[in-house]
């Protein structure tokens, strides 16, 4: 399969950007749009063209489906260690080149409408290419550093894209945020990748990969060196999947997300819904091999509790929230904690890998009806100014098309047939079920909060209150329209397609069916959150306002974020700042720069007691010449004579 043409679906993002960029004060604004658009088009439709060629022309081969790799060295450290640069086709980077490429797109022209007359129009969609090039050279990159690379890159994007507003104090906290959390976790993830050159002597994803369904391959050479109790590619695993929790907002090192939203609501459907924070899932699946046989897959077991625990704490969370943005963000940190839980619970072959499938195909149906979601709400915002539940409602008379949308996007999620969500979703239970009851119920559950908080959600905006606006809302522009339409549309039918046959953990591909007692017990619990979000919040009453009374304390607790930020805060000022780097600076600023000061101090004192030496009169340097011969003298003449 000729695969030399995927190059330019990253570089052409790269090519708007730096055209954008540094062009930006001479492209007129709607120009700068159609070309944003127009680049993503391109990369879209070649995105679309690779997927079908590889997926149903060339890509598989005796029942198995193939890895396609182009690279060239780029730096040489040994025979084997060297860092390569090129591309890397299999089905899971074929599939991300859809996800990333589909939800770009549409948020391209999306936000043609969304940003139309901001001062910053040229340069946020510079940004926003910037982070498709980003985004797409992290899926397509052939080994752990040049990933790494790409993972840098998608967090300086989602910097500036975050702190967009950088006049608004707010988003400029929430940039700076969002990038120092997920540095500290992206530590973890280098000392993982130098840990596994170190002892592998390679980057390289195949080489890492190379082991057979039996479990047979060079992991079983590399494995033997142990530290504490276990192998050192166990502790590189769980430093990497730490770089994969931070950027996927996981329990917790969730805390940057919720504020990330302060940037354009376009850029939280790009960044939080489909793109960056499922790199964490996507550099999880792309490792599977070495996650699952490595120990017996131990830090697998680690990834699914550390999902569950995040897809529970989120849910809750989200239930209480009141700004629409962030019950979403929330929302999205309780799917990714699904998708990892799927990934965590899943074996290597065949069927037993329905986990890994149903984690990629969660990761694809979550992408469409969370960006429509996002999108929804964006449009929601335009119309009335506000993120705030307490300032909508009734809104279905005045926005049809939205109202819509987001309502399949609403069912999508809560996982009712035969929408996108029912689909994966209910792979997930199920592959939860074979292998831990235990997670199997924490998701169930987890699925019955969502059906409740979104429905909460849609209700407050759409129906809920007749509230009186002071300039009647009206439905958004068909530049904003045309995605959401095109989103549902995809949240409706992307269900249907039969992932199980293109996307598996051994390439193999099976044929999936449905458990009908495990997805009729999901529905039925999906159905329960629908109709108690139905009799709080279909008509304006004090339900609710009795039930947050009535769990008092725990309530407070849960809408304040079980006070996370505020324990990152204390650790942070009073512990490190105060008690640790406080008595540091003191001692750096009185011992070490006092003694430094001190020398110098010194010095000068010395040269201005002798700068009379050097006085420039001829009468003092002969005085001195002759007092020095004299005092020669006088010791040669002593020491001779004795």
């Amino acid at each position: 399969m000729d695969i030399s043409y995927i190059l330019f679906i990253p570089l052409i993002p790269l090519a708007v950007f730096l055209l954008l960029g540094i062009f930006n004060q001479q492209i007129k604004p709607a120009v700068s749009g159609y070309i944003g658009v127009l680049g993503l088009s391109i990369s879209a439709a070649l995105s679309y063209f690779t997927a079908y060629q590889y997926f149903f022309v060339n890509g598989k081969v005796e029942g198995v489906y193939q890895t396609f790799v182009e690279k060239i060295v780029w730096m040489n450290f040994t025979d084997t260690l060297h860092i390569d640069l090129g591309v890397l086709v299999d089905p899971i980077s074929v599939m991300m080149l859809i996800v990333v490429t589909t939800v770009s797109l549409m948020v391209h022209i999306y936000s043609r409408g969304y940003m139309k007359g901001d001062d910053g129009y040229t340069k946020f969609f510079a940004y926003l290419s910037l982070f498709s090039f980003s985004m797409l050279g992290l899926v397509l990159a052939t080994n752990l550093f040049q990933i790494y690379m790409f993972w840098e890159l998608v967090g300086v994007s989602s910097f500036l894209l975050i702190g967009f507003y950088y006049t608004k104090p707010s988003a400029v906290s929430a940039a700076k945020k969002a990038f120092i959390v997920t540095r500290f976790a992206d530590l973890g993830f280098l000392i993982g990748i130098l840990i596994i050159g170190y002892y592998a002597g390679t980057f390289d994803f195949q080489t890492l990969n190379a082991v057979t369904p039996e479990g047979e391959g060079l992991l079983l050479n590399w494995a033997s060196t142990s530290f504490m109790g276990m192998s050192v590619f166990t502790w590189a695993l769980i430093l990497i999947f730490m770089g994969g929790a931070g950027k996927s907002a996981m329990f917790p090192l969730h805390i940057w997300l919720p504020d990330a939203m302060e940037g354009p609501t376009p850029v939280s459907a790009l960044i939080h819904a489909a793109t960056m924070v499922v790199a964490g899932v996507y550099l999880v699946a792309r490792l599977f091999p070495m996650y699952y046989f490595v120990e017996g897959g131990f830090v697998l077991n680690i990834v699914a509790y550390v999902g569950a625990i995040s897809s529970l704490f989120a849910a809750v969370i989200a239930i209480t929230q009141t700004d629409i943005k962030r019950v979403l963000a929330f929302s999205t940190m309780s799917q990714i904690g699904y998708m990892m839980l799927a990934l965590g619970v899943s074996s290597y072959k065949g069927e037993e890998g329905v986990g890994y499938m149903a984690s990629m195909f969660h990761l694809f149906t979550h992408a469409m009806f969370k960006a429509l979601l996002f999108l929804g709400a964006g449009s929601v915002i335009h119309a009335v100014h506000s993120n705030y539940l307490k300032d909508m409602g009734g809104l279905r008379k005045y926005m049809p098309i939205t109202n819509i949308t987001f309502l399949i996007a609403a069912l999508a999620i809560a996982g009712v047939p035969p929408f996108a969500g029912f689909w994966s979703k209910d792979e997930i239970l199920v592959a939860a079920f074979e292998k831990n009851q235990l997670l199997y119920f924490i998701g169930l559950f987890v699925a019955g909060l969502t059906a409740f908080y979104m429905f909460r959600l849609y209700f407050g905006i759409f129906w809920g209150k007749e509230t009186k606006y002071h300039h009647p809302p009206h439905e958004s522009p068909i530049s904003m329209t045309f995605p959401l339409l095109f989103l549902a549309l995809m949240s409706i039918v992307a269900g249907f397609i039969p992932f199980s046959e293109f996307i598996t953990a051994d390439k193999m591909g099976f044929e999936g069916h449905l458990n009908y007692t495990m997805a009729a017990i999901a529905v039925g619990t999906g159905l329960v959150g629908i109709l108690l979000a139905w009799i709080f919040y279909k008509k304006e009453n004090d339900l609710a306002d009795k039930f947050a009374n009535a769990f008092g304390m725990f309530y407070k607790w849960t809408y304040n974020k079980f006070y996370f930020d505020e324990i990152y805060l204390f650790v942070t000022k009073k512990i490190i700042f105060n008690l640790v780097a406080a008595p540091i600076a003191y001692f750096d600023k009185k011992y070490v720069d006092g003694t430094m000061e001190g020398i110098g101090n010194k010095t000068v004192w010395i040269s201005g007691k002798i700068k009379g030496i050097q006085s420039g009169r001829l009468q003092d340097y002969a005085l001195s010449f002759v007092a020095g011969v004299v005092i020669i003298a006088m010791v040669f003449i002593y020491l001779w004579t004795n």
